[in-house]
């Protein structure tokens, strides 16, 4: 896996992914950004919400679950001190589809947490990570 970033003009880089895929970043107008982009560390909370993401849709998909749609918020609280790590990362995840089965995306949740999950299991090296989960029933929320 490759990665490469150049700097464009003040605090604005260009990162490209060796799969070709490209991205803004820009710093806040404090640090001399523009907010032409997001920010690296947000990229950090991208990355883990799309990898449990890929991960629980993955497992649910795979053990037949009906599976219509998946959203994953991240929140997450930073030291006041430089290395501004992250100490707290709370994952909220949202399963939604037809006659899901709780166990099993609480399951998925779990193996994606402390097995699959790369992102998830590099940054909890450094911070405490919590999750909460709910499913919606497709087939309820059109009966409403």
């Amino acid at each position: 896996m490759k990665a490469r970033v150049k700097w464009v003009d003040g605090m604005a880089f260009v990162g490209e992914s060796g799969s070709g895929h490209a991205i803004v970043m820009d710093g806040a107008p404090e640090y001399g950004g523009r907010n032409l982009g997001i920010r690296p560390m947000e990229m950090l909370l991208i990355g883990l919400g799309g990898c449990t993401a890929f991960d629980v849709v993955q497992i649910l998909r795979r053990g037949r679950e009906q599976v219509t749609d998946c959203i994953v918020e991240v929140e997450a609280e930073r030291a006041e001190t430089d290395p501004k790590v992250f100490t707290k990362i709370h994952v909220i995840y949202r399963v939604k589809g037809r006659n899901l089965a709780p166990a099993k995306v609480e399951r998925a949740i779990s193996l994606s947490k402390e097995k699959y999950c790369s992102a998830s299991i590099m940054l909890g090296a450094v911070a405490e990570i919590t999750h909460e989960w709910s499913v919606v029933d497709e087939a309820e929320e059109v009966a409403s």
